[in-house]
């Protein structure tokens, strides 16, 4: 472990500091915009950044240790200055630097935008693991996209969600560090054709266009250790980038197009895939990372081992987060036979033995597949290699399971019923030693009902491994306050180890300890109290429960259940406008996928009933419903910390984990949830006396679905209540000038079905909800409660999480890095 202060004064970070401010930004303090300050800041941070990366490179050079690389199209890190600052030691010395020259730290750390490198649970796991990672001190890559755009930025017109381009790096990105010098040429298009001799033919991958990969690195500092993972960014761009002919004619627009097609490949995260064009530029994201990456391994690979292919998988594994990256099994097989030379066996093998896959999902339609017409025009000596895969692949199943025509159908990898179609999850599959579900039960229902067929054919390579955070900064970073309350206690150990949190338990009927927990959550709404009031124009009471649900918005994340929970205390106070009730905030944050209706309906449905609940003068402001815009990481770094109540209400068995539920237990917040995803094993974790469990179980939808006998409307003739918010949305009260469009959202319910099934966990959600607003009346009743789930949260660490890869998939074995040893030279040849 490094000394705190990584050996850094005040006075020699004052001092650097304004060396940056000068010599990169050209300018005095008294000059300098904030974002001229907070790029000065950032660049002083880097710099020890830098100096742990060096030596982290030079001892991997010299010990060649086996190494992760991840390969993610989302990396939501978030602001970093203050998880650097923490990391390194070094917030003490920036704080009273920054002072010194007159300036406030913590409002120059609220200057630094998120970058726009993901959007939801799958983007946040990944930030987690890399900075894992670097603490463990394993040896660590990360494989992304440097977006220009991100997603999008969120905003609400009428109360609809509206799409704008998120500039996040208008002013720059100081974190991160421009790599030229290893730019990587990726070949698209043209055909595959056979050459040599009779006795020495092969195939040839000729005629494509080409695009360039250029890198770019942000250094994720490990807590209190000199190891640094590096997240090396691909930005694409056109080998000329200006047409001087063509712009010589007259020709202006012209001149630049081929930069322009070439730069729209990394130009926005999850284009919509409605159009042929946009499903062409999706797949085309998707190769080029993965075509960018496998070349920069192997590369590594080359100059740390020579030729050395038969102990590759010895020193590279690769883990692919979700579908988008499972082409590196056929790029690896490329690789290893057009340009290596290798023989088939020895390609697969070596394939096989260094790639691991995780599934992220239950959903049908989240399994990737891309048209075969497609990929052949696209990559077509991919095509061929996918197609040799399978074929072999099922010549073992016809061998081994000889006539079982349904069984090679359901295990092939092309889909032939209708539209031929690659089926990006059975390749990956096929193609990994290791597949692993991220809870128990999503790994259950990967094995029992996504992929039966390939558990039995392959009973070991399916394992469960939990998803985690990192509390650093999900609560060190986001939740000072009960941060220290924690430490005062037990001390400091638990922000390496968070299972020394076990320990806090001992206090939690402790009345002072719980009346000190009060009053911090307290002080963390009233922290929130004017976000919400400057992002949503609404005045909102601390003293309330704040109820929140922060997620990606999708009909299994139920949002409009909780709409419907609104809609029923809204009908309780106006049928009785005296009526006991526990005053609320609900509290939404979700971004829909631009081409998502009926998320996108969810959206204004609930921004709907804020408008109607919010000026009603009959609540009285008992009831307040706020959706911040925009949710990201550093929203959720405010409104985690001071939510009493978290809602993990989605369907159960479509919930593959989720994280927002550890982040929101790790912060003292009680959770009302279905027995989904990883609420099952923080049940297990907490007791069922902690925690607001309700509804169908993953069995019992199942079966309720297989049976046909589930009926919405029986339930809305046997229960006044529901049929009351049923109506409610029918008839218009809370859709404006949109009641056609909104009438939808009562179509999918009553119409066609309620496939993710609110009706029938309405009453048990509603009955959850009256047990937490009774217990919320106990103050120290329910801090006491609180404080039992912050003490359970050591399984949900990432930190967990990534020894646990480690055992089951990666293999790798910790290189600590000691401090001073950077020496000279770069962080990386």
């Amino acid at each position: 472990m490094i000394p705190p202060s990584a050996g850094l004064s005040a006075q020699a970070f004052s001092e650097r500091f304004l060396h940056y401010l000068r010599y990169v930004r050209g300018l005095e303090v008294s000059q300098a915009a904030p974002a001229d300050l907070l790029a000065a800041l950032e660049l002083t941070i880097r710099e020890a950044l830098i100096d742990r990366a060096v030596a982290t490179r030079r001892l991997q050079d010299t010990q060649v240790p086996k190494t992760v690389h991840y390969l993610s199209l989302e990396f939501m890190l978030g602001r970093l200055v203050e998880s650097n600052l923490l990391a390194t030691g070094l917030e003490p010395t920036a704080r009273a630097a920054m002072a010194g020259l007159g300036l406030d730290l913590d409002r120059l750390i609220e200057e630094e935008p998120d970058p726009g490198l993901g959007n939801g649970g799958l983007g946040r796991l990944a930030a987690c693991f890399l900075e894992s990672l670097a603490t463990l001190d394993y040896p660590a890559y990360g494989y992304g996209l440097r977006y220009d755009f991100g997603i999008f930025r969120q905003e609400f017109a009428g109360g609809w969600q509206r799409e704008r381009p998120d500039t996040w790096l208008k002013n720059g990105y100081a974190w991160e560090i421009g790599r030229p010098d290893l730019t990587v040429k990726v070949g698209l298009g043209g055909a595959v054709t056979i050459e040599g001799d009779d006795g020495r033919r092969r195939p040839v991958w000729t005629g494509q266009h080409t695009l360039y990969g250029v890198p770019y690195d942000v250094l994720v500092a490990g807590f209190r250790t000199a190891s640094v993972s590096i997240l090396r960014l691909w930005r694409a761009e056109a080998p000329y980038s200006f047409d001087f002919d063509t712009f010589s004619r007259g020709n202006f627009l012209a001149a630049v197009a081929g930069r322009e097609n070439a730069e729209a490949v990394t130009k926005v995260l999850y284009p919509s895939d409605e159009a042929e064009a946009g499903r062409e530029l999706r797949l085309t994201q998707e190769y080029f990372l993965v075509a960018c990456s496998v070349a920069d391994v192997v590369r590594r690979f080359r100059a740390r081992c020579g030729d050395r292919w038969e102990i590759f998988a010895d020193k590279v594994a690769f883990q692919l987060n979700d579908t988008h990256p499972a082409l590196t099994v056929a790029e690896l097989m490329r690789v290893f036979l057009d340009e290596i030379g290798l023989p088939w066996e020895q390609a697969w093998a070596i394939t096989r033995a260094a790639c691991a896959y995780t599934q992220h999902t239950v959903l049908a339609e989240a399994l990737e597949t891309w048209p075969v017409r497609l990929v052949e025009r696209l990559i077509p000596r991919h095509a061929q290699i996918i197609f040799d895969i399978n074929k072999r692949f099922l010549d073992g199943v016809d061998a081994a399971h000889p006539g079982d025509h349904g069984l090679r159908r359901r295990l092939s990898l092309v889909h032939e019923d209708g539209e031929r179609r690659l089926r990006m999850a059975h390749l990956a599959i096929v193609g990994c030693h290791r597949v692993n579900g991220v809870a128990r039960l999503h790994t259950e229902l990967l094995k029992s009902r996504v992929f039966p067929d390939f558990d039995r054919l392959f009973p070991d390579r399916f394992v469960s491994i939990t998803n985690g955070i990192t509390p650093r900064r999900w609560l060190l970073a986001c939740n000072p306050r009960l941060a220290a309350a924690i430490t005062a206690r037990i001390g400091d150990g638990w922000v390496r180890d968070l299972d020394r949190l076990a320990e806090l338990g001992a206090h939690a009927d402790d009345p002072a300890f719980q009346d000190e927990f009060v009053a911090i959550k307290r002080a963390n709404k009233a922290a929130l109290v004017p976000v919400i009031e400057r992002l949503c124009g609404l005045a909102v009471d601390p003293a309330s429960l704040f109820d929140v649900q922060v997620k990606r918005m999708h009909e299994y994340k139920r949002q409009l259940l909780a709409a419907m929970h609104i809609i029923a205390l809204y009908r309780r106070i106006k049928a009785d406008p005296a009526a006991a009730l526990v005053p609320r905030t609900f509290v939404f944050g979700a971004k829909a996928a631009p081409a998502y209706r009926m998320a996108k309906l969810t959206i204004r449905l609930i921004n709907g009933v804020a408008e109607v609940v919010n000026r009603d003068p009959d609540v009285g402001g008992r009831l307040r419903v706020a959706f911040i815009p925009d949710y990201r990481v550093t929203i959720a770094g405010l409104v985690i910390p001071a939510a009493d109540l978290s809602e993990q209400i989605s369907t159960a068995g479509m919930e593959a984990s989720g994280t927002g539920n550890m982040k929101l237990a790790l912060n003292g917040a009680l959770t009302i949830g279905t027995l989904d995803g990883a609420n099952i094993e923080i049940r297990d974790a907490v007791g069922e006396e902690n925690i607001f469990i309700f509804g169908h179980t993953a069995a019992e939808v199942a079966e309720l679905r297989a049976s046909g006998r589930y009926d919405p409307w029986e339930l809305y003739r046997a229960d006044a209540e529901l049929a009351g918010v049923i109506d409610a949305l029918a008839d218009g009260t809370f859709a404006g000038p949109d009641a056609g469009p909104l009438r939808e959202v009562w179509s999918a319910l009553m119409e066609r079905g309620d496939p993710f099934l609110h009706l029938a966990d309405f009453r048990p959600y509603l009955e959850a909800q009256a047990r937490a607003a009774a217990l919320f009346t106990e103050p120290r009743a329910w801090a006491a409660k609180a404080i039992r789930n912050v003490a359970a949260m050591g399984a949900f660490s990432s930190d967990r999480a990534i020894r646990e890869y480690v055992r089951e998939v990666w293999g790798l074995v910790p290189a600590p890095t000691a401090a001073g040893e950077n020496g000279p030279g770069g962080y990386e040849r």
